[in-house]
């Protein structure tokens, strides 16, 4: 299987160990069936959606992790990148006997992002947060026997929608959503942050002047629910802040999206600046293609 790049780099996330001809192994297929896109505990808005078909998942990772926490093996299919699968979320290898944690995950992400998998608790972006999916599950393997495995990935990010109701001014290029608590990076075995210091998302905004915006960010919760403050700042080409507001005590949830409408791009003759509504309603259908 060829090697690819999970970054804006050309640095190869495939290894495995090297076996030697005395060594027992067993060959390895593993296959991503889909992913769930509605938590359990919201009856009636639980589907599976195949992993080819969803266009939010670009890159799958599979690694495989011995009981000692060694890294066994790793390899990161590109959608984009034919050469670093034959079936996009189908894997093959071969494992020596023994105990094994297995990751998946299935993720999207831009120019300039980068994405890691350091060990079976701990994975995550260096810059923004995108749309991310994880399974893991233990593994034995006992004898040279065939094996053949599947796994369902769960989104374990919370999405925040920033919608204005006044028009974007001119000198607006880019809209930063600043978390307070939360993370950009995670813990694969239970999908949660791992620390709780904060995320920053910079999304760039190509609304029309005097048009309504939308801007998206994610984050990754230290808790199932948490609430946190919210900075909304719009931008300039150069980065600098036009406007700031924060939006206090605003409530998240994984897998849910949390939308904050409100005025970005207050002028003189602006009624009212920065009087953001948070809608808590969490939606029953929390697939982003219906967005």
């Amino acid at each position: 299987m060829a090697l690819m790049a999970a970054s804006c780099t050309n640095e190869s996330l495939d290894s495995s160990v090297n076996l030697s001809s005395e060594q027992a192994a067993a060959p390895v297929t593993v296959r991503v069936d889909g992913f769930v896109v509605s938590q359990e505990d919201f009856p009636g808005t639980t589907r599976a959606t195949a992993v080819g078909s969803y266009n939010g998942i670009k890159f799958l990772t599979l690694a495989f992790y011995a009981s000692n926490g060694t890294e066994v093996y790793k390899h990161t299919q590109n959608r984009d990148d034919a050469d670093t699968y034959t079936t996009f979320g189908e894997f093959s290898t071969s494992l020596p006997l023994g105990s094994y944690t297995m990751v998946v995950l299935g993720y999207t992400f831009y120019e300039g992002d980068e994405f890691t998998l350091t060990n079976a608790n701990l994975a995550g972006f260096t810059g923004d947060v995108r749309e991310t999916f994880a399974a893991t599950q233990p593994v034995s393997i006992t004898s040279a026997n065939a094996v053949e495995l599947s796994a369902t990935l769960d989104r374990i990010v919370t999405k925040l929608i920033v919608e204005s109701t006044d028009g974007k001014t001119a000198n607006v290029s880019k809209v930063r959503m600043t978390f307070a608590a939360g993370s950009r990076s995670f813990d694969p075995t239970t999908g949660l942050a791992p620390s709780n210091t904060g995320s920053v998302s910079t999304v760039g905004n190509s609304a029309g002047v005097g048009e309504t915006s939308s801007s998206v960010g994610y984050v990754f919760l230290a808790t199932d629910e948490q609430t946190m403050d919210v900075t909304i700042e719009t931008l300039d080409a150069d980065g600098n802040t036009i406007y700031s507001t924060v939006v206090a005590n605003v409530p998240f949830k994984r897998n849910r999206v949390t939308k904050l409408t409100g005025s970005m791009y207050p002028t003189a003759a602006s009624a009212t600046v920065g009087s953001f509504l948070v809608n808590t309603t969490w939606l029953d259908d929390i697939d982003p293609i219906a967005f």
